[in-house]
């Protein structure tokens, strides 16, 4: 057997690592310019959202004359008690455990009714499956607006009116659509190989659907859920018409902001935004990551 030796290098010759003629990867000057701009737009985006949410911290601590003086200073004196007189005086507290019956009950029966509806859409065929779906897919481009008044006349026959479980109803059936058509899509992305495993292992369909399908598709339920939790916290037009008597806390903060024009208490009414606005955002630095896993998924799959 023979063996061929390198060649000699010359004097001065320093050895080279081998180079690779592959394709290289080049960022062009258009997707640069491009990843600037889109960069520079969420920059934007962020200064919009996050100055106005710290100007409203900021001045949910201050009396009148310092929230219209000098908006940008630190207060002179921390007012904490703008948050009492806004839990007690303004009626928030009352407002907020509204808020957080209906919108609890609202989202678990959203996503409960959501998903089983969803399964079956995505993993069983059967005659007007299609149908179904695009029915509920049609439902996400009804305006609301146009429901309002046979909506009212339907709650009202029912007896119905300002009370927990007539809006509980009202709000899964505003946020069903949404729900069944994002589920769908990601229950027809999980394997079926395991659903038919625990089939003949002796689960029935309930036991596949609850024990196999349900935990698989957790983070699209957390994704999903977190829609839901914002659109049904930030209802107003649904709640002003359906329950007068039992506002919730968007209506509350608007009859607190009614109010303050002739008390002049500013500080008392962002007190009160600051409450509405502070446990929603808890709940999305909480999850957030487990938001972007499951919208990350939903896309790669």
């Amino acid at each position: 057997m023979t063996t061929t030796s390198p060649p000699d290098l010359q004097p001065g010759e320093a050895s080279r690592p081998p180079t690779s003629h592959g394709p290289q990867l080049r960022q062009g000057s258009g997707d640069t310019a491009a990843s600037l701009t889109a960069h520079a737009v969420l920059l934007l985006w962020s200064l919009l959202v996050i100055v106005p949410f710290l100007w409203a911290l900021l001045a949910s601590v201050k009396d009148s004359r310092e929230i219209f003086g000098d908006p940008w200073s630190l207060p002179e004196t921390w007012r904490w008690s703008n948050f009492s007189a806004a839990w007690e005086r303004g009626g928030v507290g009352d407002y907020l455990l509204n808020s957080v019956i209906v919108v609890t009950g609202g989202v678990v029966l959203t996503m409960l009714l959501g998903s089983m509806v969803a399964y079956v859409l995505a993993r069983y065929e059967f005659r007007g499956n299609r149908l179904i779906f695009y029915l509920f897919a049609a439902g996400m481009m009804f305006p609301v607006f146009l429901a309002i008044v046979p909506l009212f006349f339907v709650v009202q026959s029912l007896g119905m009116l300002s009370t927990y479980h007539g809006l509980i109803l009202v709000y899964v059936a505003y946020s069903l659509p949404f729900t069944v058509f994002f589920m769908h899509a990601f229950f027809r992305t999980l394997p079926t190989s395991i659903a038919e495993a625990a089939i003949m292992d002796g689960c029935s369909h309930t036991q596949v659907f609850f024990r196999v399908m349900l935990p698989m598709a957790k983070p699209g339920l957390l994704s999903i859920g977190i829609f839901n939790v914002l659109g049904q916290w930030n209802q107003f037009v649904l709640p002003s018409f359906l329950s007068p008597e039992k506002p919730v806390l968007a209506q509350g903060i608007a009859t607190l902001l009614a109010q303050q024009r002739y008390e002049g208490s500013w500080g008392i009414l962002f007190a009160a935004l600051a409450i509405a606005m502070v446990p929603v955002v808890i709940v999305y630095l909480i999850f957030y990551r487990q938001i972007q896993a499951g919208l990350t998924a939903g896309t790669l799959k």
